[in-house]
């Protein structure tokens, strides 16, 4: 399948300031997907308010606005370039989240850009810890017993019904932030505290303490005719309770079997489906417990992830760049690496 003609003009967001849990593997996709598009003749447009990156030198994009990644300022950005189509699966958590604001403003609306490489439901169903659980269930995977809670009452109940310890997840933030494992409940008061301000949607997932368990990642790219590779499996070797983007990593994964390589596979592709990430790559975590094998997934991302970068380098892969070309039309068997 060609590359898309309809689109001219593509708009790019980056992953803004460098903070704890978001640095240069971002600037790699963003500046890796710059180029790919940009050698396929679309004008690319982009915004990132971190000036020392090499995706916002001159020759990266064909515009560049060091602009805070916010949905107010890429509206005004938008009304200026009028981009045909945004990818926001380039710039972390951060874009994601701008996206997600820009459509839910009607801004991508008002000026007819279409979202590529991911689709507002298909990041709504990943981000959302509940809809998630549920689309897990729903095709048969296990997740950790968990609840959602909005407020501190509700948060207790939940608590009351899992015992401790309990890890706290806020909705929608980046690697864990305002998260934290609570074993009394001073601690989960406080925790759940922070993780309410921490949430855009001031919601919370309360669930079962998986510390200890092992921890594997699967790096999957799918493209609009359904075509799955998983680029490679990742495992953790810190347990987990270390957030799997400070853990020490190993490509390929060292202690799974290939019944368990299998089952994780086939599962990985399921999960793709069920979301709806029709193009690009996604991460599924997963996590197993050493002592009788129960297998559960933990959550997915649909964009490149900070493992993403390291399957790249490990595998010699570009994941970002497929995961642009795939975006704009292109199918897997079209594209040689």
């Amino acid at each position: 399948m060609p590359k898309r003609s309809d689109i001219q003009s593509i708009l790019i967001l980056g992953a803004g300031p460098i903070v704890i849990g978001q640095a240069c593997e971002f600037d790699y996709s963003g500046a890796q997907a710059c180029k790919a598009l940009r050698a396929e003749g679309y004008r690319v447009v982009l915004v990132n308010s971190n000036p020392a990156t090499i995706m916002t030198d001159p020759e990266t994009a064909d515009a560049t606005y060091i602009e805070p990644v916010t949905w107010r300022i890429v509206e005004r950005v938008i009304a200026r370039e009028r981009p045909d189509a945004l990818l926001p699966t380039m710039g972390g958590q951060t874009a994601l989240n701008c996206a997600l604001d820009l459509a839910k403003h009607g801004v991508l609306e008002r000026y007819g850009v279409e979202l590529i490489g991911a689709s507002r439901e298909a990041i709504d169903k990943a981000e959302d810890r509940e809809l998630f659980k549920q689309a897990m269930t729903r095709i048969g995977l296990a997740s950790a017993r968990s609840a959602i809670a909005h407020s501190l009452e509700e948060a207790r109940q939940v608590q009351a019904g899992i015992g401790y310890p309990v890890i706290i997840r806020p909705s929608f933030t980046l690697a864990g932030s305002g998260g934290g494992i609570a074993y009394n409940e001073d601690e989960f008061l406080e925790i759940c505290k922070r993780g309410l301000e921490a949430s855009p949607t001031r919601e919370l997932l309360i669930e079962e303490s998986l510390i200890g368990w092992k921890e594997f990642e699967m790096e999957v790219v799918r493209d609009r005719k359904d075509n799955c590779i998983i680029v490679c499996a990742i495992e953790n070797l810190d347990p987990m309770g270390v957030h799997t983007g400070d853990s020490i990593t190993v490509a390929p994964a060292q202690t799974l079997t290939d019944k368990e390589y299998q089952i994780m596979r086939n599962a990985s592709i399921a999960v793709l489906r069920e979301i709806g990430v029709d193009t690009g790559g996604s991460n599924v975590q997963f996590a197993i417990n050493p002592a009788d094998g129960r297998m559960i997934v933990i959550e997915m991302n649909p964009r490149v992830s900070r493992s993403s970068a390291l399957a790249s380098k490990a595998t010699g892969f570009p994941i970002a760049k497929i995961a642009a070309k795939l975006a704009v039309g292109y199918t897997l068997d079209e594209l040689k690496n």
